[in-house]
């Protein structure tokens, strides 16, 4: 399934860099997340790019702009928490990642909020979200 491709990609750009052991379950509980927002904007080629763009959209509207341009430029990541996380994403999307990941939806909301912000740095190396493409080939570019 195209979220599990999406995970271990996301994995591997996380495993770099990431202090904690768990970067290959942070980069499933992304993948989910991802994969279910690309799922749910319809776009054609350009849906898993549009996912990124919308989460950070979404969390944006959520009042957690602040955060989400942090992660975006180029200066240090704001911090988010799980509760903020769950607060900005529809029930519906948390649950499904959660059961995607086999993870209640608390954790999944807490796992995302510890890997959030170096996935979305990690994507946005010129401090903008790159437009067109898709999410896998932001991906893989990153992870040379």
């Amino acid at each position: 399934m195209a979220g599990n491709d999406l995970g271990s990609l996301l994995g591997s750009l996380l495993g770099g860099g990431s202090q904690g052991g768990g970067s290959g379950n942070a980069g499933n509980i992304l993948g989910a997340l991802l994969g279910t927002l690309g799922g749910n904007t319809g776009g054609g080629a350009g849906g898993g790019a549009n996912a990124l763009e919308g989460l950070i959209g979404m969390l944006t509207k959520s009042g957690l702009l602040d955060q989400a341009q942090s992660w975006v430029g180029t200066g240090e990541n704001k911090p988010v928490s799980g509760a903020q996380i769950a607060q900005a994403l529809p029930d519906e999307t948390l649950q499904k990642v959660a059961q995607d990941a086999g993870v209640s939806t608390e954790q999944a909301a807490d796992d995302i909020a510890r890997s959030l912000p170096e996935a979305v740095d990690k994507l946005t190396p010129a401090g903008e979200v790159p437009k067109g493409g898709s999410l896998e080939d932001l991906i893989r570019a990153q992870a040379l």
